[in-house]
């Protein structure tokens, strides 16, 4: 699988200046000067979203010149989109945020189907769009394993909305269909690898045949190794999105555990902080009767 390299130049990178809006000329690109992100926070929808008060330039290397937001009057960004329980990986700003802005510029609002149109007129496609991003972060300076991490998620994104894509619809549904079965197996298989390493018995788990009943750290070494391998094999059925299917599968199966575990605290955080808001005296029990019950198991454990 060969993983084309893209070398940092931070010159690409500048400042988009402001458009023309009435009787104001706005300002025109300046090459000399490095981009200037300036934010303006937006609730008026109950989410947390951003406005653009001047727009980034980016010299794209099969592009050209391009200008993001088209529309700072009505574009809005939520930054880096990451899920929450994944924010310790990608985080929602860094580095990257130039190359994260650029890439909802060029997405545009969902519904508006028609494709970003570059100052030399090349129409950005979210195919497109999406590669930009990759080679944008290396020219911010992400490191290669993240943007990567990063592209594939978004052309997980990409393949299943197919909005704004020259495909006919047998062909949006295939790659549709390669991520779920991506995702499903891995997640199917994760868990019952979880299981199996724990010798537990839980709904709809299998024992898997790599892992079987042996010591331990054999198991762990097998269920490490299954989820390398089943994904690279699943991503085959993404045709020329491979690369990204193989990412996101062994991501997924490595992380899965993780993620299982953050989502348990999560959750379980969520449960406290609606019955402190609600409840106050419920809550204020709750969290006596836990205190006390764990500086129980400490002092049986000490003593």
């Amino acid at each position: 699988m060969w993983i084309p390299q893209v070398h940092r130049q931070v010159g690409r990178f500048y400042d988009g200046g402001v458009p023309a809006r009435g009787a104001e000329p706005g300002e025109p690109p300046s090459r000399g000067r490095a981009p200037r992100i300036v934010l303006e926070r937006h609730t008026d929808t109950g989410l947390e979203s951003f406005g653009m008060q001047r727009r980034i330039a980016y010299d794209d290397r099969r592009l050209g010149e391009l200008l993001v937001p088209a529309d700072p009057d009505v574009f809005r960004t939520d930054l880096t989109s990451v899920p929450a329980l994944l924010t310790w990986l990608v985080p929602k700003t860094g580095a990257h945020l130039p190359a994260a802005l650029l890439h909802d510029g060029l997405v545009r609002d969902p519904e508006e189907p028609a494709s970003y149109v570059s100052t030399q007129g090349r129409r950005v496609d979210r195919v497109e769009a999406d590669r930009v991003f990759r080679d944008a972060m290396a020219d911010t300076g992400t490191g290669v394993v993240r943007r990567w991490l990063v592209w594939s998620a978004v052309t997980v994104a990409t393949l299943v909305l197919g909005r704004g894509l020259a495909w006919s619809g047998a062909r949006t549904w295939r790659y549709r269909a390669a991520v779920a079965l991506t995702v499903g197996v891995v997640v199917v298989l994760g868990i019952s690898a979880v299981a199996d390493l724990f010798d537990a018995s839980w709904p709809l788990t299998f024992e898997v045949p790599w892992m079987g009943e042996r010591p331990w750290r054999v198991e762990l070494a097998g269920g490490f190794a299954g989820a390398v391998t089943i994904p690279l094999l699943l991503g085959l059925a993404w045709g020329r999105f491979r690369a990204a299917g193989a990412i996101v599968g062994v991501l997924l199966a490595v992380l899965l555990p993780v993620t299982l575990a953050l989502a348990v605290v999560a959750g379980t955080y969520v449960v406290i902080e609606v019955l402190a808001t609600r409840w106050p005296a419920l809550a204020a029990g709750l969290g006596a009767a836990v205190v006390a019950g764990s500086v129980t198991v400490m002092a049986v454990l000490l003593l």
